[in-house]
């Protein structure tokens, strides 16, 4: 099976046989390929910045025109730049800046600088398509500089001067946001600065290419003899470059990212964990979570509706992988802030509102797969979740419950009865129509899903955990 999201690039695809990941380079292709496997490859391997890859047998490609495949190290799951957190899309953003840095060493560079060319894995940023690379043209501009300020330095700065959720923007701009919308949208203090010249001015650049493009195809459709009334104005013509000249481009990018910073203030920073559970439950609560997850054993591990990751701790430990979803970017970021370089090689947090997950995106709906097309995870907890799907965003329990079976194929879930502070606190400012909001409906709802394995009171609390396992299709 050729993978949708390649199938735009003339140099080759990504394919599964017999569930296993390939890469096939096509001919065109090839000598780029050897180039670059010659004089980059191994080096950005060596050092965590590109994907490792082995070579596999050249009949394992699904169509004719091959020249050579390879076998990528799988990742446990791919993750989109609209999922991210600002300090995750930063730190891509400067790992692409450092990939190209040195590709111009040895005279290549990136075609391509997508964020989503990007992937997180043992918690650091690390680029995935060894594909990108070609034969640089020292004196011509660099092709993917633009690509860079519409996937990484436009969202940052919007982030970073406006609000933390212009990261969601890039879900509706799959192929980044456009340069003259994001120099529009900021205050006019990053026209001082390091987003001049990449952001503003690039935008002013464009948009004056586009009127004399404009007033161009205006002036070809006049009849004969009629003449313009001011002659079109050229379109910006780049200067020469040179080694030296893309350096201090590459240079003047970092230094523009890196001065992109959260400022003190706003509502994230002031953000507690604040919790309903006395000492004593909350321990009760820690002993049964961590005896549910040994006992369903899962090597993924999506928690659903993380928060700061207090949980997503607990699951995580050798050989596991925990993915942390929460809607807040502001939670994410802090989650993300707060991960040391040890925890962050098995715990991923990610932006995703659960009552509106990440869909299908791009062509045929197919380049961007969904949430749950990225799962099942071998274990999903929902933890102090389903009252907010259920109350808070008017989703039924049987459909709470198909979701979550979508999600993992072994559950650990938490059911919160509607005289918990925390349910009455969802009710207070809305009528209550929630009748299958019970106990019985739970089970009922989750039975038609799920057989439930084990279950537990907390201790000082109304609350009910259980670890539960899909039911055959």
């Amino acid at each position: 099976m050729i993978d949708p999201a390649s199938f735009r690039d003339p140099a080759g695809y990504v394919f599964r046989r017999e569930g296993v990941l390939y890469r096939a380079i096509n001919r065109v292709a090839a000598a780029d390929w050897a180039a670059f496997e010659d004089r980059l490859a191994a080096d950005l391997i060596r050092d965590g910045l590109l994907v490792p890859h082995q070579p596999a047998a050249l009949d394992l490609a699904p169509v004719p025109g091959a020249a050579v495949v390879v076998q990528p190290r799988e990742l446990p799951l791919i993750s989109y730049p609209y999922e991210w957190a600002f300090s995750q899309l930063r730190e891509a953003a400067l790992l692409t800046l450092e990939v190209q840095r040195r590709a111009l060493r040895v005279g290549m560079w990136l075609r391509d600088a997508s964020a989503y060319n990007v992937q997180f894995d043992g918690g650091r940023p690390i680029l995935i398509d060894s594909l990108s690379f070609e034969p640089a043209d020292l004196a011509a501009p660099w092709p993917a500089y633009r690509q860079f300020c519409q996937h990484f330095l436009a969202p940052l700065a919007l982030m970073a001067h406006r609000d933390l959720r212009c990261g969601l923007m890039l879900r509706d701009f799959i192929d980044g946001i456009p340069l003259d919308y994001a120099a529009g949208l900021l205050p006019r203090r990053t026209r001082f600065g390091g987003l001049l010249p990449h952001l503003h001015l690039h935008a002013g650049a464009e948009r004056r290419a586009r009127q004399a493009q404009i007033h161009g195809a205006a002036t070809a459709k006049d009849p004969d003899g009629a003449k313009p009334e001011a002659p079109a104005r050229p379109a910006v013509t780049a200067r020469a470059m040179n080694q030296t000249r893309h350096e201090a481009l590459l240079d003047s990018l970092r230094r523009a990212v890196e001065g992109l910073r959260l400022e003190p203030g706003g509502h994230w920073a002031s953000y507690t964990t604040q919790t309903s559970y006395t000492a004593t439950a909350a321990e009760s609560k820690r002993q049964i979570v961590q005896r549910m997850l040994d006992a369903a054993d899962g090597r993924v591990i999506w928690d659903l509706g993380a928060n700061v990751g207090t949980y997503s701790d607990l699951a995580a430990g050798p050989g596991r992988q925990v993915i942390a979803f929460d809607q807040d970017p502001a939670v994410v970021e802090l989650h993300w802030r707060d991960l040391d370089a040890e925890r962050r090689k098995s715990v991923l947090p990610l932006v995703m509102d659960l009552a509106n997950p990440s869909p299908g995106l791009g062509w045929a709906h197919g380049e961007r797969r969904s949430l749950l097309e990225r799962g099942p995870a071998d274990v999903a907890m929902a933890l102090a979740l389903v009252h907010h799907l259920a109350i808070g965003n008017n989703v039924p329990l049987p459909r709470v419950a198909a979701f979550l079976a979508q999600a993992g194929r072994r559950l650990v879930v938490e059911f919160i009865p509607r005289p918990d502070p925390m349910v009455q606190a969802l009710l207070a400012a809305r009528r209550d129509v929630f009748e299958g909001y019970t106990p019985e409906g739970f089970r009922a709802a989750f039975g038609e899903q799920f057989t439930i394995l084990d279950e537990a009171p907390v201790t000082d609390s109304l609350r009910t955990l259980f670890l539960m396992e899909r039911r055959a299709a």
